[in-house]
């Protein structure tokens, strides 16, 4: 019965709706924290994980081996891998890597994977597409992809000295 009448008179006196005001109140007068996207750009984790890329090395071969380790490990299933022998060497190499961006849930256990350092995890969040067949990253895509995250590593490098 007291439970009743409490909750009356929160209803009849707009209790909630005096809270409400009281910090919109507080908050009116301070500087907002809104960032301004396209020009200002939050500063990213060091963990971050963003777009795939195939590396290279630096005579220019691709460093992927076709040992499918990155495609076992998936837990989204996505990645699709298929190798071919080089009558040149005898090594095998892909002939076919794909990555299904709406698949993939980013977690990194593919880059963790690879022996040979080949997939990695970019710091490239600002990407998008506007047809559902563009979601599967090929071959080509990431080892263009790749080629910018070198450059990137190399400009990072010399500005950090390591």
């Amino acid at each position: 019965m007291i439970k009743n009448i409490i909750n009356f008179l929160k209803s009849l006196f707009f209790i909630e709706i005096l809270k409400g005001l009281r910090i919109t109140g507080k908050k009116i007068y301070k500087k907002p924290i809104t960032i301004q996207y396209p020009d200002e750009k939050t500063p990213l984790s060091t963990r971050f994980r963003g777009l795939h890329a195939l590396r290279k090395y630096p005579n220019g071969e691709e460093r992927c081996i076709g040992c499918k380790l990155c495609e076992a490990v998936c837990p989204a299933l996505a990645i699709t891998i298929e190798t071919e022998e080089r009558e040149s060497d005898k090594t095998r190499r892909t002939t076919k890597y794909d990555i299904d961006l709406f698949k993939c849930i980013y977690c990194g256990f593919c880059e963790e994977a690879c022996p040979v350092d080949a997939i990695v995890e970019t710091s490239i969040f600002e990407y998008h597409f506007e047809n559902r067949q563009d979601s599967v990253m090929s071959k080509i895509d990431l080892l263009k992809i790749g080629d910018l995250y070198e450059k990137e590593e190399l400009k990072d490098r010399s500005v950090n000295k390591l």
